[in-house]
């Protein structure tokens, strides 16, 4: 609470615990922050105990001594669960942190090239080319005229043509390449990621027909009830 003292404000401690508690649980309400007059109700067993009023759920969590946390807003009427919101914090930002480790993002890099450029520099751009490609981010070639260039501008899918020569087949257009303004312009991406996930997806394959065929040599026969000569041996 806010108290003035010879114009001077003074926070109390409960307050400066409250306006950092709220800043902790900028992401979900709980406890007396959620407004719903009904809520549907999740346990701390994960056991769903329906609809009840909000007051209910409150008090519930009184009892076991646990925060109510407000896990879906936007459901009628929204869900919330007893739960330790430390814990449940912790949990969101592990599944957050799984869910980033599992995804591959692929970013557009731009490499620009002059349609008269020296061999030198030509060597230093395809190295980065290939770099950002290695690492499975697209590429975005352009090749920039300046002034009286243009008047050239044929020059612009000759050095695409030898950009590509150079690449070797590592290398595919993800756009056709065409003129933009003054740049003349493709994107690429790596054929490698593509190779590799067919050969993952053949290697199943095989394994999975290999087992099959492991699994039908090991199966007999069936015998249609005649015994064999060598059953016919043993049983006399």
């Amino acid at each position: 609470m806010l108290r003035p003292v010879n114009n001077v404000i003074i926070i109390s401690h409960n307050a400066i615990r409250s306006i950092r508690r709220s800043k902790v649980i900028k992401n979900h309400r709980l406890n007396h922050q959620i407004t719903a007059r009904e809520v549907r109700l999740i346990d701390d067993h994960g056991k769903q105990i329906g609809v009840i009023a909000l007051e209910e759920a409150l008090k519930k969590a009184q009892e076991v001594e646990l925060d109510l946390v407000e896990i879906a807003p936007d459901a009628k009427p929204p869900v919330v669960k007893l739960i330790d919101y430390k814990k449940f914090r912790y949990l969101e930002d592990k599944k957050r942190k799984e869910a980033k480790k599992h995804t591959k993002q692929s970013d557009l890099k731009e490499i620009r090239f002059s349609p008269f450029i020296g061999e030198h520099d030509l060597e230093t751009g395809l190295k980065k080319v290939k770099k950002f490609l290695s690492e499975g981010n697209l590429v975005k070639i352009s090749i920039v005229f300046k002034g009286r260039q243009m008047a050239h501008q044929e020059f612009g899918p000759k050095l695409l043509t030898n950009i590509l020569s150079r690449l070797e087949e590592s290398v595919a257009q993800e756009r056709e390449a065409r003129f933009e303004g003054r740049r003349f312009v493709t994107i690429l991406r790596s054929l490698k990621d593509q190779q590799n996930k067919h050969e993952t997806k053949d290697q199943k394959s095989s394994s999975k027909e290999i087992q099959n065929n492991s699994d039908r040599q090991d199966t007999p026969p069936p015998s249609d009830g005649i015994p064999s000569e060598k059953s016919k041996k043993q049983n006399g």
